[in-house]
């Protein structure tokens, strides 16, 4: 019993002194890149700039020591623009999301966020949407507006459908919002799943445990043919889709048999050649949303 108790307590300095190297090292690369992805933004629409800005992303996280890899359905589609619904897992997630997603892609901040000294400049330069605090109508129409103008300029836009950060691993339930809006515009749906990252970092605790981040792009859904009454089953369905992977992991349902038939890739590039598409910062509205 003490022996046990001994170990564990070293394992748990371990992860500490880890844990402090690994914050320190990825907060000065983040840190030193963004400061030139900001002063490249002056020269270069960072619209046109994605490279270097997975680059930095994907760099962080192999920084940090946490593989990355990606599995796919094979009716994904990379260049269609959507809206990626993902599950929430920790402060990670826009890097992994970023790493993973094969085209040109935006996500949604607090506005308080853009009052932010240099962060805030940074975030409204490179096309982040802006989240109301107050959840009032007027306010959830000016968001709409947001997202659908992203839309219909090419731009997919990354939604966190619970709202917040999962406390327990689990996937949580979705808002129902941007379901309505998704049958409202007609705009096609990625399901999108992370699984590993919160065994790697959790909400509440900066320790950073050894983990493999593995991301599922799952097969886009039609929303062309729906309408106002269709949207609280698409939100289910879409958690069930999401929730699947992450459950598994937990131990908590059967391997699904849909999931073996995904392929595997280590980032966008491996995708695009793998499907014969061409990888663009911009991708395609197949007119979805005009």
């Amino acid at each position: 019993m003490g022996d046990t108790q001994d170990r564990l307590g070293v394992k748990k300095i371990w992860w500490g002194v880890r844990s402090v190297v690994l914050w320190t090292i990825g907060g000065v690369h983040f840190f030193v890149v963004c400061m030139l992805l900001i002063a490249l933004s002056f020269f270069k629409d960072p619209r046109h700039n994605d490279k270097p800005q997975r680059w930095l992303f994907r760099n962080v996280l192999r920084l940090m020591g946490v593989p990355f890899r990606v599995r796919y359905a094979p009716g994904f589609d990379p260049r269609r623009t959507a809206l990626f619904i993902c599950n929430h897992v920790n402060l990670f997630d826009p890097m992994v999301i970023y790493s993973a997603i094969p085209q040109f892609v935006r996500g949604m901040e607090l506005e308080s966020h853009f009052k932010i000294p240099a962060y805030g400049w940074m975030v409204g330069k490179f096309g982040n949407i802006p989240v109301p605090k107050k959840h009032g109508k007027e306010e959830m129409r000016q968001l709409s507006r947001r997202i659908q103008s992203a839309l219909d300029d090419g731009t997919s836009v990354i939604v966190f459908a619970e709202g917040h950060r999962t406390p327990d691993g689990r996937v949580h339930e979705f808002q129902r919002g941007i379901f309505r809006w998704a049958c409202q515009w007609g705009v096609p749906i990625a399901p999108m799943t992370i699984t590993g990252s919160y065994e790697f970092s959790r909400k509440g605790s900066w320790l950073l445990r050894p983990s493999t981040i593995t991301v599922f792009l799952h097969e886009m859904i039609e929303t062309r043919s729906l309408g106002p009454a269709d949207a609280e089953s698409l939100r289910q369905r879409v958690h069930a889709i999401v929730a699947r992977p992450v459950d598994e992991v937990l131990g908590l349902a059967p391997p699904a048999a849909e999931l073996q038939t995904y392929r595997h890739a280590h980032g966008r590039d491996e995708i695009h050649a793998d499907l014969g598409t061409q990888s663009s910062p911009v991708s395609q509205m197949d007119g979805v949303c005009g």
